[in-house]
């Protein structure tokens, strides 16, 4: 299946007038809302600070004519390695400018990683958060003369090769001083076709490749998601995810095109304080997060005694009016009021504390299971799921707050053509593409065919409405013994949803009679249950091990076994002693499990889920 014809059509309408970079994109939004606060950032006293686009765009220039001052030129790179922040963007912005490419670098990626990332990409220059990230350039020898500046965002110049942030803003201004029109000039000759982003994947398999974006990717992505309305000036974006992932970036883009302000923290563990301080109209966040509060509700302090009760009857109350709410059709007097009542005594202090104003949220990066969407919903809180990839500026599809199906990543974006190939493979086409992979024309070729579409890897389908539905990535499909396709993705989000003391699941059964899984717990949920338990003084290791916790989670795996085809039920699973980090390799920066190389690593305890017991269990 395809989407509607006229799409080719309404793709290059939409290309058309697309502004010719991201660089120009600013420029105009300055032009439009100068004196607008764009940003809003927490400063090194945790004070929260106040930029508006014309200052956004000072800083901007002051960086690209450093730049400039230094001698790099059109589609020379540079590389930023740090977490989410105000200086990222201006550094971004100021890229743009100059017409130089952003080479991204995750700031958790080890320092060979590093290495071999800045040597792939050619870059010239390098933006480092702080020392700890100035080392990984400086430890290699042989990025000393291709790299020979390195600006680092909090720490000192030395004088020599590393030169503080402020100092390096300052040598823009002083050049801009005698060279009025250089980033003005440099700026005019930056098109749609010119080279934006690097980003390197976060490798699940093997090295990491440099997907290459151009400007007018970006600049369609936000042109396109602009015809969709899905925000409006005068509203506060919460941005905390990772710049360094093609889904932080498209927020900028976005950004740039509607005109909303961001609070900008990438501190996941500030996330909860910050929504209840700056009380956002919304916020973007990969199912994780979304989970993760779910679970905090469903195991607190308030999910016992009489609040427990309360919070019980709220949600089957909430869950009642989900139909009605979902056609905008009125609700049932009777239903009304009582929803009325749930709303008073449980949701709104839910919605409270994530600041009281959000409109919506934003789930991606992986799949997002439609029973914790539905259970927001019941609450009031309306998270939409979107689809995409780096190879394809991230945002591919996205549903509608006024539009919501659950189970789907909406429709494509307006002028994405979507193709569905004969097995079942997402082909998408359209200027959002990327170019392709950094000197690796034969992986290139793997995935843009010569008509253009590029294969995605994930396998799906689309409904009579056009509402696009993602089952599971093509490698990662398990076909037991007996024939039976299963989608890990789909096992992994039952389990997620309905076993609310877990934090990371892995399905595994491939060749075997039936499934099994990896289960990785909460650390704040089961701390907290061995606290309430008397087992105040237990290691994280010691308490996962507890029959007890074995005994609940039995339970909770059964309950997720029934929203599950027989051939796709949990017979077997294992608890996992220690989590499954970014640190060890196990998880990317955007929390995707790393699947085969968990499996890889935990070998001896995946096989030890079907010996012995594989021939006494049917898998029918």
């Amino acid at each position: 299946m395809q989407t509607p014809q006229g799409t080719a059509e309404l793709q290059a309408e939409i290309y058309a007038r697309c502004p010719q970079s991201l660089g120009r994109m600013l420029v105009d939004r300055i032009a439009e809302d100068p004196d607008v606060m764009a940003f809003t950032y927490p400063d090194k006293q945790e004070v929260w600070r106040e930029l508006t686009w014309t200052e956004v765009g000072e800083r901007a220039t002051a960086f690209a004519a450093a730049l400039l001052a230094r001698g790099l030129v059109n589609e020379d790179r540079v590389g930023i390695i740090a977490s989410t922040r105000i200086e990222w963007a201006l550094a971004d912005y100021g890229i743009s400018y100059a017409g130089c490419v952003t080479t991204t670098v995750y700031p958790n990626t080890k320092s060979e990683d590093v290495s071999y990332i800045l040597s792939d990409s050619d870059s010239k220059l390098v933006v480092a958060e702080d020392m700890s990230q100035v080392a990984k350039v400086t430890d290699h020898a042989q990025l000393a003369d291709v790299i020979p500046v390195i600006v680092v965002m909090d720490g000192k110049s030395d004088g020599k090769r590393v030169i503080a942030w402020e100092d390096f803003l300052n040598e823009g201004r002083a050049y801009l001083a005698q060279h009025p029109t250089s980033v003005e000039e440099r700026l005019a000759s930056v098109t749609k076709d010119s080279l934006a982003t690097l980003i390197y994947t976060s490798g699940t398999t093997g090295r990491p490749k440099g997907v290459r974006l151009k400007h007018g990717s970006w600049t369609y992505l936000a042109e396109s998601i602009m015809l969709m309305e899905l925000t409006k000036p005068g509203m506060l974006a919460y941005l905390w995810l990772p710049l360094s992932h093609s889904f932080g970036k498209s927020m900028m883009a976005f950004q740039l095109r509607f005109g909303f302000a961001t609070a900008i923290d990438g501190r996941i563990e500030r996330i909860t304080e910050n929504l209840g301080l700056l009380k956002p109209d919304f916020m973007c966040g990969v199912p994780r997060i979304f989970e993760k509060v779910r679970a905090a509700v469903l195991t607190g302090d308030t999910s016992r005694g009489i609040k427990g009760k309360i919070a019980h009857w709220a949600f089957a109350t909430g869950y009642k009016a989900v139909p009605y709410r979902l056609e905008g059709k009125p609700l049932p007097p009777v239903l009304q009021a009582r929803f009325n009542l749930a709303d008073k005594l449980v949701f709104s202090q839910l919605r409270e504390k994530m600041g009281g104003r959000l409109q919506f949220m934003i789930s991606g990066a992986a799949k997002l299971s439609p029973q914790v969407q539905k259970w927001f919903f019941a609450a009031g809180i309306i998270v939409i799921e979107g689809y995409g990839l780096t190879e394809a500026a991230t945002v591919d599809s996205v549903n509608h707050y006024n539009d919501l199906k659950f189970g789907t990543v909406g429709p494509p974006i307006p002028g994405l053509e979507v193709k569905i190939a004969e097995d079942g493979e997402i082909l998408l086409r359209a200027p959002v593409i990327m170019e392709g992979y950094h000197k690796n024309p034969e992986a290139t070729a793997e995935a843009i065919d010569p008509q253009g579409w590029f294969h995605t890897g994930d396998i799906g389908y689309l409904d009579d409405n056009g509402y696009l539905f993602v089952t599971d990535r093509k490698k990662d499909l398990v076909k037991t013994s007996g024939g039976k396709y299963v989608a890990p993705t789909k096992v992994e989000a039952a389990l997620m949803a309905n076993v609310p003391y877990i934090s990371q699941a892995i399905a595994v059964g491939d060749g075997h009679k039936y499934i099994g899984a990896l289960l990785v717990m909460d650390p704040d949920s089961l701390m907290r249950w061995g606290k309430n338990h008397g087992h105040p003084k237990a290691s994280y290791a010691e308490l996962s091990q507890l029959p007890e916790i074995r005994r609940s989670i039995d339970r909770f795996v059964a309950k997720a076994n029934t929203h599950l085809e027989k051939w796709e039920t949990i017979k077997q699973y294992v608890i996992l002693d220690h989590e499954l980090t970014i640190e060890s390799g196990a998880v990317t920066e955007s929390q995707k499990i790393k699947r085969a190389r968990v499996i890889a690593s935990h070998r001896e305890i995946v096989d030890s889920l079907f010996d012995d017991i594989e021939e006494t269990i049917s898998e029918n």
